[in-house]
């Protein structure tokens, strides 16, 4: 009952054991529901070429580093894989081998860092376990993940399934209380993780749902369903066309291994050849979902739809979930509405230009989606300090030299620093190379001078800035069920954290570079006439702090938006208007309650 063979990319695990705790053995996941108590009597060799031994030890000796550890734009492989490994992949994988379903740890992830919390992720309808496939380098790098592979003949019923995923998050639990577990859930995965979260709910289980397929009921796809099922077996090959149409845009995961870096030209000649290459393997999903299958996997869709809903009251868990505007499979749109009031703790992010197959599309990187929501953690709560994982060198190219290359062409922002003997030079280089370091400066309006300031001190001296924000950017009140991934969450993957004394203590003690504007937000947010005024307090507190860590102490000034920026409106004269007023004084209501005094 073989998984992996020198060829593929992944590992075969077994469980309760957590993976790899044996350099000389590989583990094997593959238990049925009467057989999930004796999941620990199996065990299987491995030497075959590829399986990867070294992998194996690196796991258990943990030689992971730590995540303060991982370099500024360190470079997390995304992007380099494509939709065509996912068909290539899901070929090899669904051979059939008569076995029940199993874990398996793609190789690409690689030791992570120390501590790193389990992932464990729940497949669609397709069960291969390959919808990481673009996401798993870079996962890889700061979680343990395990994926699961339910065989194409397989016909484990949904409670069965979620016995099976359960008695893995209990056994991993008792070895670690103190860390989470992640469940990712894309569609029918998303109601096996909802189902396991309900059963469990003194569990610490962090959902990351992907357009849940709690809304089957209202699927597009019912009115078929009938002719599925009356549909001869030779023309079983036009489904999977028609499903490729109606799950995500082709166009789209067409573009998720074109480079963002090339010229008009030449992004067109790739993604032509991307899309000419990926249309002709749409077939293999008549293989990955052959009918007799396509038709099981429909009917425990609607029995895990069912079975989900009916305990979504017992879900105490951590509930992301991520929701696809243009979705033609389920309205998953509505969903998110209906998911963020009936969950206790549900936070929703809305992509409205993206399809059923989410994390196969163009432009989606889960773990900037993990990190951007501050939803990554390593213990019981998330710690700002300890659980910060530093951007990129792709979240440093999409959000920086991509999102904002016509704001900072159009600015055309410029930096002088003073060396030690009271040169001013252009650049950085009169700033320190090592913290501590605190940067203290004026904001100008609404704070646009943040973005050219974080991409000057990431390019010249791959430094990462820790900003302290004012708590209301971090307030998840003020979210919504539609709620877009949007510039607080980007401020989050660069370093944003709230501002209070003891945050600040611990970045000094740790070396980090601080940005503090003691303005704050009044000083972002000034009225008419008041271009260039300061709102800094008579006694800031930070000098006392900055002083016991030796702290250098590097003060800036900004100068030239207030120029070319004019107020039409200011707070004084918003206030006027009655709805404004009231909508307002409603929302400073709850930002009194928690805001947390500046210094």
């Amino acid at each position: 009952m073989l998984l992996s063979s020198a060829q593929l990319p992944f590992l075969p695990l077994r469980t309760p054991i957590p993976p790899f705790h044996s350099s000389k053995r590989c583990r094997l996941a593959a238990v049925r529901e009467n057989q999930v108590k004796h999941a620990s009597s199996l065990e299987l060799d491995r030497s075959l070429p590829g399986t990867g031994d070294s992998h194996a030890e690196k796991k258990a000796m943990g030689t992971g580093i730590e995540a303060g550890e991982l370099s500024v734009r360190y470079d997390d492989g995304f992007g380099t894989k494509s939709v065509k490994d996912y068909f290539d992949m899901a070929k090899e994988i669904i051979k059939p081998d008569g076995g029940p379903p199993r874990w398996f740890c793609p190789v690409e992830c690689g030791p992570p860092i120390k501590d790193a919390p389990l992932l464990f992720f729940l497949p669609g309808i397709d069960g291969t376990g390959m919808g990481l496939v673009l996401h798993q380098k870079s996962l890889g790098k700061v979680f343990e993940v395990w994926c699961l592979h339910i065989p194409v003949n397989d016909r484990t019923p949904f409670e069965g399934l979620v016995k099976f995923v359960e008695h893995s998050v209990n056994s991993e639990h008792a070895t670690s209380t103190n860390k989470p577990i992640y469940l990712v859930g894309d569609s029918f995965g998303g109601c096996l993780a909802l189902a396991v979260a309900a059963r469990n709910p003194t569990v610490d289980i962090v959902l990351i749902l992907v357009n849940p397929a709690t809304s089957f009921a209202k699927s597009q796809l019912q009115p078929l369903l009938p002719v599925l099922e009356a549909l001869p077996s030779n023309l079983h090959i036009t489904v999977p066309y028609l499903l490729s149409f109606v799950m995500g845009d082709p166009l789209k995961m067409a573009m998720a291994s074109v480079s963002k870096d090339l010229p008009p030209p030449e992004t067109l000649d790739e993604l032509s050849k991307n899309l000419t290459s990926l249309l002709p393997i749409l077939s293999d999903l008549a293989d990955i979902i052959p009918k007799n299958t396509l038709l099981w996997k429909l009917k425990l869709l609607k029995s895990a739809a069912a079975y989900a809903n009916s305990r979504l009251h017992a879900v105490e868990a951590e509930v992301l979930l991520l929701a696809s505007g243009k979705d033609n499979l389920l309205p998953s749109g509505e969903e998110a509405d209906r998911l963020w009031n009936s969950l206790k703790n549900c936070r929703v992010r809305y992509f409205k230009d993206n399809g059923h197959t989410f994390l196969l599309e163009d432009g989606i990187n889960l773990l900037s989606i993990i990190k951007g929501t501050c939803t990554y953690r390593r213990s019981r709560q998330h710690d700002y300090v300890t659980d910060y994982l530093p951007p990129t060198h792709s979240e440093y190219q999409k959000h920086i030299e991509q999102e904002y290359r016509w704001f900072l062409l159009a600015t055309s922002p410029v930096m002088f620093s003073t060396l030690k003997d009271g040169r001013i030079v252009k650049g950085l280089a009169g700033v320190p190379d090592k913290g501590p370091v605190l940067l203290v400066g004026d904001h100008m309006l609404m704070g646009i001078e943040l973005s050219p300031l974080y991409k000057a001190f990431l390019k010249e001296k791959n430094i990462i800035i820790r900003g302290m924000a004012h708590p209301i950017l971090f307030l998840k009140k003020a979210e919504t069920s539609r709620q877009e991934f949007y510039h607080f969450d980007i401020l989050n993957i660069f370093g944003a954290l709230p501002v209070t004394p003891i945050n600040m203590y611990r970045l000094f003690s740790r070396g980090s570079f601080v940005l503090l504007y003691p303005g704050g937000a009044r000083e972002a947010l000034h009225r008419k006439g008041e271009e260039y005024k300061l709102f800094w307090p008579d006694q800031p507190e930070f000098v006392r702090m900055a002083a016991r860590f030796g702290v250098t102490i590097v003060p800036f000034g900004v100068v030239g938006e207030d120029d070319v920026a004019e107020l039409v409106l200011d707070y004084n004269e918003q206030k006027n208007i009655p709805y404004i007023r009231e909508w307002i004084e409603e929302n400073n209501k709850d930002i009194l309650l928690r805001s947390i005094p500046w210094f």
